[in-house]
């Protein structure tokens, strides 16, 4: 088994997460990330999923996806080239002198310093999931107080859309529309 990173865009309404969440429930799935947000169109999420699953799991989960009614497209974009990154807001203790040496650690993995007080710092930092866990387990030793991360999101690489799918804007048309 390997993870599976799938781009669904979904109709920005009141329960569709729990409705896409629930069904990875019911086919037993576990999602390893997920990610919400708003997209360049009105009305219209995009849902960054990943699943640790093999090849025919992933034909599954798409399937069952494009079942429920508020998913617009759904592109299983691993095999894909993309680009992955991942947030994380890290708060380390800095005591007794320990902030210098937090900062240059901080500088070398290209993160960013949020928040300063007395006792801690609050670290930002993106970037693809091993870097994030490296810089964690490089500050560990000082004590970290609080972590939290976003999930990764992924976009295809090049100026195409990663699915041979309609656009979303057909996908949007009412059908009443249409006749």
């Amino acid at each position: 088994m390997s993870a599976h990173t799938f781009v669904a865009y979904v109709e920005d309404k009141p329960g569709v997460l729990n409705r896409v969440s629930s069904l990875f429930r019911r086919r037993t799935f576990n999602i390893e990330s997920l990610t919400v947000g708003h997209t360049d169109q009105e009305g219209v999420s995009r849902m960054t999923i990943v699943v640790d699953t093999d090849d025919l799991g992933a034909r599954r989960v798409e399937a069952n996806l494009y079942k429920l009614v508020n998913v617009l497209r759904v592109d299983d974009v691993t095999a894909q080239p993309t680009v992955e990154r991942d947030l994380a807001l890290i708060k380390v203790a800095a005591r007794n002198g320990k902030r210098t040496e937090v900062l240059q650690l901080v500088d070398i993995y290209r993160a960013r310093v949020v928040d300063v007080t007395n006792e801690s710092v609050i670290v930002e930092i993106t970037g693809t999931e091993d870097k994030i866990e490296s810089l964690v387990e490089i500050m560990r030793p000082f004590g970290i107080i609080e972590m939290v991360r976003t999930g990764v999101v992924s976009m295809a690489r090049g100026a195409v859309a990663p699915s041979a799918n309609p656009p979303l804007v057909a996908a949007m048309i009412p059908e009443a529309a249409l006749n």
